[in-house]
């Protein structure tokens, strides 16, 4: 299938373009703006990552997030006529539950970010209902590894604090909230396996997630792979920070996908080896 892929120089569009062209697909990349009248060129489906995902940030300006996400999906939408469509989203639609989240978990957004990835679900769901498309949305939780830059991630910062690209990390509370990390491959492969079950007329939904860790789970594994220590400053929790957010992913592994790396070791081991400075002296297992 020629797939063409928004968010296609990112984090994740990376790995998903690699993931497409192993399984033999051709990944079209785009660079309309969003904001724009967008016309689509020649290909069998679409896979929508390009959005602005900052949870803090979008408090302070929630009319650009749902501008570029919501609004931004909408004109993707209208210049579809019988592809598949796959849409990133995010496991903080959910409302927080201390027991693994399935698909049919209550949504309940508690952040503009959140909110509008609600929206343009809805949106898309409505749009396959039409006929007009075949949808599907995947539902990320804590994808990590593979080099990643974004510091604001629990991953990426403990492990650039051990290799002092940064001076430190503030952490929330006691360091026992739980979240569901996933290997950025594992990302690329889910997005790949849905592609290929997506039919036109229909509307799917999947989490994606794997091994539920904790923050403290996270500095105790950067620091035995490492073997170096995170600076780490202790601030009060967050009034209303959702305790556990973990994934059900029983859905996706029905049509075949299984996490291949993202033991949290793994995780935090690849993302070191991708981003120290020189090879680090941590232990050999």
């Amino acid at each position: 299938m020629r797939v063409l892929v928004t968010g296609a120089t990112g984090y994740v569009g990376q790995a998903v373009v690699r993931e497409l062209q192993v399984h033999g697909h051709e990944p079209v990349l785009s660079r309309q703006r969003l904001s724009e009248p967008f016309e689509l060129p020649d290909v069998d489906a679409v896979i929508h990552l390009a959005a602005v995902a900052r949870v803090r940030e979008s408090f302070l300006d929630p009319v650009s997030y749902y501008e570029t996400n919501v609004a931004g999906t909408l004109n993707i939408l209208k210049a579809l006529k019988g592809q598949r469509f796959l849409l990133a989203s995010t496991g903080t639609v959910y409302r927080p539950s201390d027991s693994p989240l399935t698909e049919e978990s209550v949504r309940e957004p508690s952040s503009p970010y959140s909110a509008s990835k609600a929206a343009a679900e809805d949106l898309v769901a409505w749009a396959a209902r039409s006929g007009q498309i075949g949808a599907t949305t995947l539902r990320l939780f804590n994808v990590a590894g593979g080099g990643d830059k974004d510091t604001s991630r629990v991953i990426t910062r403990a492990v650039a604090c051990a290799a002092g690209t940064v001076p430190g990390m503030d952490v929330y509370g006691d360091g026992g909230a739980v979240r569901d990390f996933v290997h950025v491959r594992d990302v690329a492969a889910a997005f790949v396996v849905a592609l290929e079950a997506c039919s036109v007329g229909t509307s799917s939904v999947y989490n994606v997630g794997a091994t539920a860790a904790s923050v403290q789970d996270v500095l105790t594994t950067v620091a035995e792979v490492t073997g170096r220590s995170v600076d780490v400053t202790w601030k009060p929790a967050h009034a209303g920070e959702a305790r556990s957010l973990r994934a059900d992913v029983s859905a996706l592994r029905a049509l075949g996908w299984e996490p291949r790396c993202s033991a949290l070791e793994e995780i935090v081991r690849d993302q070191w080896l991708a981003s120290a400075p020189e090879p680090g002296p941590g232990p050999s297992r």
